[in-house]
């Protein structure tokens, strides 16, 4: 009688090197997006490079161009389309810039935090609560949320999903936990989706529900951002707003991350939100 007893070896070897592989994946998930470098060596055009730089996006560095205020070398360059090596001096309004490694921070902004890069009364910001690596790669703050708002507040140097996430065309959605300072009406919660006519035109609620048993706490989606948009909306109904917690944006929550703390995207995190406006993958 042939040996037909199968032979264990092989598999549990390929269950070894599935394991493993799926433990450096999630080593590398998990680890946050170790933001790509650019390749020192490959020329880039010059509004990627502006951007790379954290200066703004790849649409207003081309403006920057055309207005004559980027130069290469010392030579001032307007036309559309040139491309630089990594190693050449770009200028932009006078000050040299270089090409940065992206870097993507989700911070769960506390209370009585300006978002801001600086301030000049010396008041509290969202970049003090960053370290120096991410304050040295650019990050600026994607939108704002006022000061005694708290949440998610998404902090990057890479400008061309900066101006896409910001834009009204990709319709970025924001969930808001509100917490009223009396039982909101169910004609109010519909009053909040159909529109409130505010001084700088109508605005909306893409979604607004109510969170719970507690008729003060609601939840409110929105895609737009103007200026205190929910606290103007809600005071026209005769509300104040006692709480205001951003608890996803774009998608992304700050569950388990502490208020006042922050981390790093996942690199798969980074490719969701860079495919959700179009913008194409990052190989990390």
């Amino acid at each position: 009688m042939p040996n037909r007893r199968p032979n264990k070896k092989p598999r549990a070897d390929a269950e070894s090197t599935r394991r493993r592989k799926m433990k450096q994946r999630r080593e590398r998930e998990e680890g946050g997006a170790s933001a790509p470098a650019p390749d020192p060596n490959e020329p880039v055009r010059l509004n990627r490079y502006i951007s790379q730089a954290g200066i703004t996006s790849r649409r207003k560095a081309d403006e920057l161009i055309a207005a004559g205020k980027v130069s290469v070398d010392g030579v001032v360059v307007t036309e559309m389309g040139t491309k630089v090596d990594p190693s050449q001096r770009v200028e932009v309004d006078g000050q040299v810039i270089q090409q940065q490694v992206f870097d993507y921070v989700l911070l769960n902004k506390p209370k009585d935090t300006i978002t801001t890069v600086d301030d000049d009364r010396d008041r509290g910001i969202v970049m003090d609560l960053l370290d120096d690596e991410a304050r040295a790669h650019g990050v600026v703050p994607v939108g704002r949320l006022d000061r005694d708002t708290t949440g998610a507040l998404l902090l990057t140097n890479d400008g061309d999903l900066t101006h896409r996430l910001m834009h009204p065309r990709y319709a970025v959605e924001k969930l808001y936990l509100v917490r009223a300072s009396s039982p909101v009406k169910p004609h109010d919660l519909e009053q909040l989706r159909t529109g409130i006519e505010l001084e700088d035109g109508l605005a909306k609620a893409d979604r607004a529900t109510y969170v719970g048993d507690d008729p003060r706490e609601i939840g409110l989606a929105l895609h737009e951002g103007r200026n205190r948009q929910i606290r103007r909306m809600m005071e026209a109904l005769g509300y104040d707003v006692h709480r205001l917690d951003r608890v996803q944006y774009a998608g992304l929550t700050v569950d388990k991350v502490r208020r006042g703390q922050w981390r790093r995207l996942t690199p798969s995190e980074v490719n969701r939100l860079r495919r959700s406006v179009g913008l194409k993958k990052l190989t990390f």
